[in-house]
């Protein structure tokens, strides 16, 4: 039997291990991996169980359909920096991607325990699970916020009302088709400090 230390610490080291990789090939998660995935999405915390995040599947030849819808909502935009090399670049790399994830988050306005913000913050804390459970199954991801993320057609043709909803980008999610660049890391001393009570508190 595994000692539980040992089971904790082999998961801990393999979440220190993840990368974002963009270079992704298929196979992706199949059914039953994906499934697995979009629970660990729902273990985010969540105040007042709002459960705001909403996600839309995309795979197969849809996503071409994707590419071909974005990049004329951008382009009809004015955007110019999808110039014609760009628009060959992202088409390319979405050629080979097998699994495309919208993510959006659902608005409660005004809600009397949770501010906006924390219900941001919990559909932020639902991706980073995906993201962390993809690399669990040994598969690549990365969360893209071009193709669109910021033009108001794109939103609404994936079914994220802009009144209702705010459009979070992408994940993509496959086979790395090279192993993640290493990046460094910063220790703990760099962002983390100690703090203790002034007198008289």
């Amino acid at each position: 039997m595994s000692n539980p230390s040992d089971v904790a610490t082999s998961a801990l080291e393999l979440l220190l291990s993840r990368r974002s990789n963009s270079l992704l090939t298929a196979p992706g998660p199949n059914a039953e991996e994906l499934d697995l995935i979009l629970q660990a999405a729902a273990r985010a915390p969540d105040h007042a169980s709002l459960r705001p995040w909403r996600f839309r599947v995309i795979e197969g030849a849809a996503i071409g359909r994707l590419a071909d819808f974005a990049i004329a909502a951008v382009k009809a935009a004015g955007d110019a920096r999808m110039t014609p090399e760009k628009e060959h670049a992202v088409r390319a790399w979405l050629a080979k991607v097998p699994l495309v994830i919208a993510l959006g988050h659902e608005i409660h306005h005004d809600h009397p325990k949770a501010p906006e913000w924390e219900q941001l913050a919990a559909t932020s804390a639902a991706v980073m699970n995906i993201l962390n459970a993809a690399h669990f199954l040994g598969y690549g991801a990365f969360w893209s916020t071009g193709l669109g993320t910021a033009v108001e057609e794109v939103q609404e043709g994936l079914g994220f009302d802009p009144l209702s909803y705010r459009f979070m980008g992408y994940l993509v999610i496959g086979t790395p088709a090279v192993p993640a660049q290493e990046s460094a890391r910063q220790a703990p001393s760099v962002y983390v400090s100690r703090w203790t009570a002034p007198e008289g508190l």
